[in-house]
């Protein structure tokens, strides 16, 4: 039963990430590296440091913590953070150029796949002691290679869906459609955004240990991890309101109550895939399997709800019914995923 409810609050968390694009289609007369960096702040900066914060004991801190742990854990954690920042700016182009649906379909394919075995590698070069690589188990190798087929197939739909309609058609439902270079940009962020696992695994023990609920334990990791995103796009945000003189959008007072509602609004919810996957994984404990594959469950799913936003929002509007056919055949692949290892 407590697997059950683990895979269950997984599922509310990914649904979440795969909803927080809607209030940002409410921002108005702000730029995209305006509004992507005020989300960010919650997102990437408020969000994460109250979760720590559940991962804190009573008369204890986050400062005793960080500062009693490991500095090259911390270091390494807070790196990968900064690498899976860079995925995270491309795998917002991925979804200009493929929509919703198809851009994160593949970028978080390629990002389940990749974050799940590199954590162990990576893991095990600099702590060979811990014998990481044993979780890499069939188990875990079969979830991963589902996953990615659930994912193929659905970029085989893609495909369909480009070579079927005429450019009007493809205009229509996403403005700046463009499989070719949508394609290299996706692979390119999910390939980055894997780094967000290997930070967790480098992150795994810094927390209290048996004083840290196991539902919490992750929350201080997800912190370091997404300050370094932060600092990522931050970075580039306010290079981009530099180059584009959209510097004013930040005192155009007439939007900010609007603006700063919604950007509180996409940044809560695309914390929550990552909120959920703590809480989930404190009812996984007695599955070393699932624990391992926990992070491809999430984007598996995550690809799963965003489909169904892509359906909802019609870029998938005057597709055959054979494309179709083939989409849907993908996101029952990603669901099967999810629950085939705790059945070998």
């Amino acid at each position: 039963m407590d697997i059950i409810i683990g895979l269950f609050i997984i599922a509310i968390g990914a649904f979440c990430q795969s909803s927080c694009y809607v209030p940002i289609n409410k921002i108005k007369d702000w730029s995209w590296e305006s509004y992507w960096i005020v989300q960010g702040v919650f997102a990437w900066v408020l969000c994460p440091l109250l979760g720590a914060m559940l991962a804190v004991p009573e008369g204890h801190s986050l400062c005793e913590l960080f500062t009693s742990c490991s500095t090259f854990n911390i270091w390494m954690t807070v790196l990968f953070g900064v690498l899976w920042g860079i995925g995270g700016l491309t795998f917002g182009l991925s979804m200009r150029y493929l929509g919703v649906a198809l851009g994160q379909s593949i970028a978080l394919g390629t990002c389940a796949g990749l974050g799940t075995i590199m954590g162990p590698v990576l893991l095990n070069i600099f702590f060979p002691e811990l014998n990481a690589l044993e979780s890499l188990t069939f188990a875990v190798i079969l979830g991963v290679v589902v996953t990615l087929i659930g994912i193929a197939i659905i970029g085989v739909a893609g495909s369909m869906k480009a070579a079927s309609l005429s450019e009007e058609e493809k205009k229509a439902a996403v403005k700046d459609f463009n499989f070719p270079k949508g394609l290299a940009i996706a692979l390119l962020a999910g390939f980055m955004s894997g780094c967000f696992n290997v930070g967790l695994e480098f992150g795994k023990g810094i927390n209290f240990g048996d004083l840290t609920p196991d539902m919490y334990k992750t929350l201080p990791a997800t912190l370091l991890v997404t300050l370094g995103g932060f600092v990522t796009n931050a970075i580039y945000c306010f290079y981009q309101n530099g180059k584009n003189g959209t510097w004013g959008d930040y005192r155009n007072g007439r939007v900010w109550g609007n603006n700063l509602l919604f950007c509180a609004l996409a940044g809560a919810l695309w914390y929550s895939q990552f909120f959920g996957l703590s809480l989930g994984k404190g009812f996984l404990t007695e599955s070393p399997t699932l624990l391992t594959l926990s992070f491809c469950i999430l984007m598996a799913l995550n690809v799963v709800f965003s489909n169904v936003w892509g359906i909802i929002l019609k870029e998938w509007k005057g597709c055959s019914q054979k494309t179709i056919m083939v989409l849907i055949t993908g996101i029952v692949v990603l669901i099967i995923s999810s629950f085939l290892p705790q059945l070998i």
